[in-house]
Order: C-alpha cells, then structure tokens, then sequence
C-alpha cells in the first residue's frame, strides 16, 4: 500500500511562502494509520520563519489527523512548537552531528588515539573501499539485511535505496568496504546542502574483530570532505546507547530531537521497539532465516511510523 503524501503550505499577507509542513499518511491492518512527518526519516515537522506560520500550520495538520481518523499526529520537529494540541512529546532521541574539517588529514588528527588504532588495524585485512551506485546495490542490500535480522528489525526492500540513488542521482552513493574481494560493510551516504547523511549503514558481525566497520566511517567521513559538506550526520540515538557512544567517539554532538505528537488514540509509546509485548516479537524475529525476513520485512516495516 502506497502512502497518501500532503504539502501544507503558509503565506504570510504578501503571499509569500513562509512555512512548509510536509507529511505522508503511514497506514497499514496491523498498525493503523498515522499521520507522520516524515516517516523512516530522522527530522521533519514543520520549517517556518516565524511562529505564527507554524501553530496556522499544526492547525491544519490536526484538522487532517482528524479528517482521517489517524491514531496520532507526529511531528518530527528540530525545535519544539507551542501549541494547544500537541499532547505529548518526546526529547530522548539526540542528533548526532560533526562539524567538518577542511582536509581529510585534518580529520586524522582530530581523532583519540584508541580510534586511530582501531583504524588502523583494519588496513592490516586489507580493507578496501568501492564508492559507486546501483551496481553496489545488491551487495550493500545483502550486508543490510543481515544486520536487520540480527537485529530482530523488519528490513526496508531493496527497492526502497534503489529509489533513493535514482531520486538523489549524484548526490547519493554507495560506499562499500571489501576484505579479501568479499563485501563486509556498507553504507549509504546522501550528500545535500552542505550535509552528509548516513541513511543506513551496516557491517557483518563476524568482521567485527577486523574493524572493518571503524575503517568505513572513516572513509565515509572523508568522503564527505571530499564532497565539500561541512557536517556529517550520523543519524539519532537514545543518550547512552551503544549507538550514542560510537558516534560520539567520531566527535560527534547531540542535538535534541523534539518530536511532538497530536494523540487522539492510544500512546506513541505503544509503538517503540522496547514497549511490553515488542521484545518477544523481537526475539522471534532474530530466529528467521534472511530469505524469509526480505519476503515479509518490507510489508510489516512499511507499517511503522
């Protein structure tokens, strides 16, 4: 099921564009319906010049989370809105960020010495990095669903990143690291006004003792440099996860995400991997074959706001 897609658009009295909200309706039988901005995607919400502009409109958004009878309205804010309707809010995730260096040796230096050691161990395997586009696909894909699976998380389609290249030609690419001619890390980069997105990025669990994982970022890292971007954005985390510190260990800092909601039935809280009756389903998961979570993965994930 394709997911209906709104535009809301404020004018201020010269009738010129002055806020913008983007959402996309995520409905599906085993979920319900959300309206969501934006799904699948670390920020979003509304990017108005002034605050009028943004509560004019959330008052839209709320009309429409009505209109369609939605469990709730999230919005993924960079700053929060005061509004009269949004009841409840969440402010634990945190955007990790790096601001760039100029030179990818500037990078180097910048680095704690246990991190360049890690680095640095990984060239004793032979790491090698390929950047390209949907010829990578596959390979990226393959490394991607495994980690999926492992980590008990119902995988996107491969059609998904296929979608994302053509969409972001140019400025979306593929960088894969290869031991011994086989592909053991991968991650996608999105290169956009300055900024360096990583989507996604997985390793194999197995090469985790080569540090193959530590020297893609490093290389993704510098390839962002070369792209001439001025931040990295490694993506949120939960403050104090293990996902929290590898970032931070890069140099990374947070920035709280401000995702504020219009609940008109039951709890966002209800839909977090680690709420009660989620950890189970979890476990079974991380039992499936590969081949079994890529049939099934993608129609149940495209469900989850």
């Amino acid at each position: 099921m394709l997911h209906r897609t709104f535009v809301l658009e404020h004018r201020n009295a010269s009738g010129e564009v002055d806020g913008l909200l983007p959402l996309a309706l995520v409905q599906s039988l085993l979920f319900g319906r959300f309206l969501v901005s934006l799904p699948y995607v670390n920020t979003g919400g509304v990017w108005a010049d002034n605050d009028d502009a943004a509560r004019a409109l959330i008052d839209e958004a709320c009309d429409l989370a009505d209109q369609h009878n939605v469990k709730y309205l999230e919005l993924r804010h960079e700053r929060p809105v005061d509004h009269a309707k949004l009841n409840f809010s969440r402010t634990d995730k945190k955007h990790m960020r790096l601001v760039l260096p100029e030179s990818a040796e500037e990078l180097d230096r910048s680095f704690k010495s246990k991190l360049r050691s890690q680095i640095k161990k990984s060239n004793e395997y032979g790491s090698s990095l390929q950047v390209g586009g949907a010829e990578l696909l596959p390979e990226f894909y393959e490394i991607f669903s495994i980690n999926m699976r492992d980590l008990g998380t119902p995988v996107f389609s491969q059609n998904l990143f296929l979608n994302i290249l053509n969409s972001f030609a140019g400025d979306a690419e593929i960088c894969l690291v290869r031991q011994k001619g086989r592909a053991v890390a991968a991650g996608l980069l999105v290169h956009t006004g300055g900024v360096t997105e990583v989507p996604s990025a997985s390793s194999l669990r197995e090469y985790n003792r080569t540090n193959a994982n530590m020297w893609m970022y490093r290389n993704m890292l510098a390839r962002a440099i070369e792209r001439g971007s001025h931040t990295f954005d490694f993506g949120r985390s939960s403050e104090g996860a293990g996902t929290y510190k590898f970032k931070a260990q890069w140099g990374a800092k947070p920035e709280t995400a401000h995702w504020q909601y219009y609940v008109r039935k039951g709890s966002p809280e209800a839909m977090r991997p680690d709420s009660d009756g989620k950890q189970r389903l979890v476990q079974i998961w991380q039992k499936l074959p590969v081949w079994l979570t890529r049939i099934i993965g993608p129609s149940i994930v495209r469900g989850i706001p």
